[in-house]
C-alpha cells in the first residue's frame, strides 16, 4: 500500500519504519520544512494519509486529502470541537476517516475496562473517582486526548459526574483530571476511586511510541478501499 505521511516527529519515524517492515511504500512525507509540496499532484499518489500533526493544522490538512480522494488515518487530538464539520466533508467527498485518540491495541482494552468499572462502580457514591494522566514534556495539550475519551466513558458510565476539568475542584459534580508533563514518558494513565477504607486503580503504562505507531498502520490497512467514519472499536470489533 502506497501511505503519505503528514507530520514526521518521532510518530511519523516511527510510522515509517513499522509501516516499511509490514512492506508498505511511503510516497510523500510532509513536515514543517516542505508544506509546500502538500499539493494535489503529490497527495493523489497515496492510497491512504496517515496524520500527526498539530492540532491547528488538521482540519485543513483532512480536507485537502478528502478533496484528492485520499483517506485519512488520524491521531492528532485538539482539534474535535469541528469534529461534525470533519465528518460532514468527509461523506460529502465519499471519503473515508479513521480517528482515535490513541492507536495502541493496550489503551483500546483499556478503553472497555474503564467503562465496565465505571458501571460496576455506578452504585457505589462513596467513591470519589480521579484520573491522572504523564505524558512527555514536549506535549502541548492537556489533558490528553486519550484522557479525555477516558473521563468522558467513566462520566456516561457512572452517572454521578456533569463534566470534568482539567486540575483540582471543588465542584463534587465534576471528574477531576490531574495532568503532568515531565521527562520522556510516552504515556500513563490512571484511573482511581477512593473511599475512607480502600480504593482502586487500574493503570495503562506505554513503554514506547511503537504501540501507537503499530496501532496506526494497521488502521491504514483496515482503512484502504473503505468510505464512511471508523474507529478503533471497528478495527478491533471490541464489543460494547
Amino acid at each position: 500500500m502506497k501511505l503519505a505521511l503528514i507530520g514526521y516527529g518521532r510518530m511519523g519515524q516511527e510510522i515509517e519504519r513499522i509501516a516499511l517492515s509490514r512492506g508498505h511504500e511511503i510516497v510523500l512525507i510532509i513536515d514543517v520544512n516542505n508544506q509546500d509540496d502538500f499539493v494535489s499532484e503529490n497527495i493523489k499518489k497515496a492510497q491512504v494519509a496517515i496524520a500527526f500533526t498539530v492540532p491547528e493544522s488538521a482540519v485543513d490538512i483532512y480536507k485537502k486529502c478528502f478533496d484528492n480522494n485520499v483517506p485519512v488515518v488520524s491521531g492528532t487530538t485538539g482539534w474535535l470541537e469541528r469534529w461534525n464539520e470533519v465528518v460532514a466533508y468527509c461523506n460529502d467527498k465519499n471519503s473515508a476517516f479513521f480517528y482515535a485518540s490513541n492507536f495502541s491495541l493496550g489503551v483500546n482494552v483499556f478503553f472497555e475496562l474503564n467503562k465496565k468499572l465505571a458501571r460496576f462502580m455506578k452504585p457505589f457514591d462513596q467513591y470519589k473517582a480521579t484520573m491522572t494522566e504523564v505524558h512527555h514534556t514536549r506535549k502541548l495539550d492537556a489533558p490528553s486526548g486519550t484522557a479525555i475519551s477516558l473521563a468522558e466513558d467513566l462520566i456516561s458510565q457512572r452517572g454521578i459526574y456533569n463534566g470534568w476539568v482539567n486540575g483540582l475542584t471543588d465542584d463534587h459534580g465534576k471528574l477531576e483530571i490531574i495532568s503532568v508533563r515531565e521527562g520522556d514518558v510516552p504515556g500513563i494513565h490512571t484511573i482511581n476511586y477512593d473511599s475512607e477504607v480502600d480504593f482502586i486503580e487500574i493503570t495503562h503504562s506505554a513503554k514506547s511510541r511503537k504501540g501507537f505507531a503499530f496501532g496506526s498502520v494497521l488502521a491504514a490497512e483496515y482503512l484502504a478501499g473503505k468510505t464512511g467514519i471508523f474507529s478503533m472499536k471497528d478495527l478491533l470489533k471490541l464489543d460494547e
